[in-house]
């Protein structure tokens, strides 16, 4: 249920903490009232008396009774969450924001790429698709990290190698001898593809400089500027479009995204800071 007060929050139970990584937390949130959202739209998290902040669900947007966030800790906000255990009661402000086109994706064959906490946002959209398998031709996921353990979400990854037309490639920056897997950027992963480019869209999700050298990669291999979409959840605040700290040209991320096509943006100023 989408809460009519766009200001206030609805309260959400924490139910778990789930440790992905030394500095990534999934937090499994139960809403007072069932609560739903759009593939790649966000929330905004409220700890009382601490503070809030926007994150894209990485749960399924099927699932209506509980939601999942996952959390990188990169300041006082994301800290203090990192220190609760479970039984706390947060506030959740949304859904906000233009999800992913679906009906894009529809026959096509997905190219999802994602880097770092980057697979969050994607691993909602990867649920969205894996309950739409008859509606897509097949979905490549590729996703690169700094480390193996920075790199999240195992169970599902192992889960995801055995669903029907998926396919799962993952490389990090740093091996070490536990590693079997492709090592550099998540870039290099793209020379290993088997996909049709034309009959193919692409969905980038990552840090800027990531997302910046994954665009450069995908124009060279062919993809069509409109056939590449981007999560730009860059310097989201209020997510109401009343702060302007999201401002991208004449878009309003926090309204008019954060999900663009490559061509809708890429003669916006900064885009990639």
């Amino acid at each position: 249920m989408k809460n009519n007060n766009i200001y206030q929050p609805i309260k959400a139970k924490l139910e778990e903490v789930i440790e992905e990584s030394p500095t990534i937390k999934t937090f499994v949130l139960k809403p007072e009232n069932h609560f739903s959202f759009h593939t790649g739209q966000f929330v905004e998290l409220v700890l009382e008396g601490v503070g809030e902040a926007p994150f894209t669900p990485s749960s399924s947007p099927l699932v209506r009774n509980k939601i999942d966030i996952t959390v990188m800790r990169t300041g006082y906000l994301t800290q203090r969450l990192h220190q609760l255990k479970g039984g706390e009661t947060l506030g959740i402000r949304g859904p906000y924001g233009r999800g992913y086109p679906l009906e894009k994706l529809y026959g096509k064959e997905v190219l999802v790429l994602g880097g770092g906490c980057g697979f969050a946002p994607l691993r909602s959209l990867l649920y969205n698709l894996q309950a739409e398998q008859e509606r897509i031709k097949k979905v490549t996921f590729c996703y690169g990290s700094k480390s193996p353990q920075e790199c999240i979400y195992e169970p599902y990854i192992d889960e995801l190698r055995n669903v029907p037309k998926f396919e799962v490639m993952r490389t990090v920056d740093e091996a070490d001898e536990s590693w079997t897997e492709e090592v550099g950027v998540a870039t290099v992963l793209l020379d290993k593809i088997d996909i049709n480019i034309d009959e193919s869209v692409a969905v980038v999700v990552g840090p800027p400089i990531m997302m910046k050298f994954s665009v450069q990669k995908l124009l060279e291999m062919g993809y069509p500027e409109h056939n590449i979409l981007l999560s730009m959840e860059k310097n989201m605040s209020c997510g109401l479009g009343k702060c302007g700290h999201c401002m991208m040209g004449e878009y309003f991320v926090c309204k008019d995204g954060p999900v663009f096509s490559y061509d809708q943006i890429k003669d916006k100023p900064d885009i990639w800071k």
